[in-house]
């Protein structure tokens, strides 16, 4: 594997900015150098260097999830090392450069359990590089539970966060708690110092309680609009909080289902693009061709998203992080600003300076796609992948 790579003759969108006719140069893991064609013209570069042209095709930062539970039959519920890697290696085929392997709220061992499955997969990646840990729940709202289930719900406890924190071996990156629960700032605030990135989701929340959240730093949304209570004018609740305040950000599943498309839209006029991020929220049996599909325990199907088989109740997404770009692009937004919300914001948002940007100093995590936004290759730390495989160059 070569060592240096030069990618040119592309449209590049850096992070903020469209910039044609570029080239960027990456040595090792890192990207060096930053430069328009008439410069690439004028350098030489040694032999060992691997120089594409991308004829114009749009060179993005790596697309990031940072809210994925499975994929491809591999789930963070099958509690396997295994199936962590397995996620890793599937995600790169949809541009994922880096993802956050998602928990659902279950029995405490159970989820003891996927986090130690989690922390020792992290460095063994072959694809998709594993950031870090989601624990969705399960200091969560008993109200709002969405398909998770009442008995494994717990009351907030920072010796059950600690146990959580010691089997992940610091890698909890972000969770996503009910801020109205009793002794849940107590727990935030000792979270906080741990370094976890709060998200208030699967939550019964009144406005006033969103704004008690927004002081001890609950700065983020769960997949807003849902297992989250609902704007009322007489009390805007969670979603209104979101609308009304420039501090909050949010998580939205972009599969037009989960969200109808018109809503998103009126949230993107509402919101400034720097706090949306996109996430799959995929379940396992996303993209899986064999039956029966089974998630969180329970056998589902598949109707554009995934339903639960015994009360047809919504499961789950059944999307990845490149169609959901295609959908943004699709309800009448720029590339640039999709990208800015699968890839940009994410990495910002859970604190990962050194991605979501094409600049000299970052990463080299990137994304090759097509004029029709196809996946041409996927580039992770220097390495490069086509289809979904290791090419050897």
């Amino acid at each position: 594997m070569s060592s240096s790579i030069c990618i040119h003759n592309a449209t590049v969108l850096n992070g903020f900015t469209t910039m044609k006719n570029c080239a960027v140069f990456i040595k090792e893991n890192k990207i060096v150098d930053v430069f328009n064609e008439e410069r690439f013209l004028k350098k030489s570069f040694d032999q060992n260097t691997v120089v594409i042209d991308a004829k114009g095709a749009y060179l993005t930062p790596g697309l990031i999830d940072t809210h994925i539970h499975g994929i491809k039959g591999y789930g963070v519920e099958d509690e396997e090392e295994k199936s962590i890697l397995k996620m890793s290696e599937a995600l790169v085929e949809f541009g994922v450069t880096s993802f956050i392997p998602t928990l659902y709220t279950q029995s405490k061992n159970k989820m003891l359990k996927s986090i130690k499955a989690i922390a020792k997969a992290m460095g063994k990646e072959k694809g998709a590089r594993i950031l870090g840990m989601h624990l969705e729940g399960p200091f969560i709202s008993k109200e709002r539970l969405g398909v998770q289930k009442e008995e494994d719900v717990l009351a907030p406890s920072i010796p059950v966060l600690d146990e959580f924190l010691e089997a992940a071996q610091g890698h909890i990156i972000n969770m996503t708690v009910a801020p109205e629960i009793k002794g849940m700032r107590e727990l935030a605030l000792y979270a906080l110092s741990k370094g976890i990135v709060l998200q208030a989701g699967h939550t019964n929340a009144t406005y006033a309680q969103m704004i008690e959240a927004m002081q001890a730093r609950i700065f983020h949304v769960t997949h807003l609009f849902n297992a989250m209570s609902r704007m009322h004018h007489r009390d805007p609740g969670v979603v209104g909080a979101v609308f009304i305040h420039p501090e909050l950000s949010c998580e939205i599943i972009a599969d037009g289902i989960h969200i109808n498309p018109e809503i998103i839209k009126f949230l993107l006029t509402c919101k400034s693009l720097d706090k949306v991020v996109l996430v799959t929220d995929s379940l396992k049996p996303t993209k899986q061709t064999k039956k029966p599909l089974i998630a969180n325990g329970e056998e589902v199907y598949l109707d554009k998203c995934f339903y639960r088989k015994s009360d047809d109740a919504i499961a789950g997404s059944a999307l990845t992080m490149i169609d959901s770009v295609k959908n943004i692009v699709s309800y009448g937004f720029h590339l640039e600003q999709a990208i800015h919300m699968a890839a940009t914001n994410p990495a910002r948002i859970m604190r990962q300076e050194h991605l979501g940007v094409i600049a000299p100093g970052y990463d080299a995590d990137l994304v090759l796609l097509s004029e029709k936004l196809s996946v041409l290759y996927t580039i992770i730390q220097g390495k490069i992948f086509e289809k979904g495989k290791p090419l050897c160059v």
